[in-house]
């Protein structure tokens, strides 16, 4: 039922439109945020390639939780400012990080990540409600394109959320 559309061949940019359009089909009039974020993280996950993990960090008015994912068990707690996570919480801004080595105090949950991108995921009063984070095991995986694409997808998962 939720695949990918224009698959091989595809540029990224169709293959997040493509992927927007389910995930905004998916989501509606669904008022559960745990319902919608686990199926947004399984959806993303299973959509496109050379992923090791995709889900959401939700904050608790002092830290970041983990919730729902996709992927190996994840750190359960990360403080705003601390890592990837913690710094695109604390910034309100995308952080796409090419090779986490390169990142200062990144928090390493898998051995595996070399990659990461996360975005702030800011309600419409301006509360923050905490990040999506996608892991990749692969150098480079993630970049100007990508940044865009997760950014419309979480722009449509918090339209969703403040229905």
């Amino acid at each position: 039922m939720f695949e990918i559309k224009n698959g091989l061949g595809a540029s990224k940019s169709e293959q997040y439109a493509d992927l927007a359009d389910q995930a905004r089909g998916m989501l509606a009039g669904e008022p559960s945020l745990i319902a919608n974020a686990a199926n947004f993280a399984a959806l993303v996950f299973h959509s496109l390639p050379d992923f090791n993990w995709a889900g959401f960090y939700l904050y608790d008015g002092r830290e970041l939780v983990v919730g729902p994912f996709q992927g190996k068990p994840a750190c359960i707690r990360i403080a705003l400012g601390k890592g990837v996570c913690g710094t695109a919480a604390q910034t309100r801004q995308t952080q796409l990080v090419r090779d986490v080595n390169d990142f200062d105090g990144h928090i390493a949950c898998d051995a595996a990540s070399q990659s990461e991108i996360v975005v702030p995921l800011v309600k419409a009063d301006g509360t923050l409600l905490g990040v999506w984070d996608v892991d990749s095991p692969s150098i480079g995986r993630f970049d100007d394109e990508d940044r865009a694409g997760m950014e419309a997808l979480c722009a449509v998962f918090m339209e969703a959320v403040n229905a």
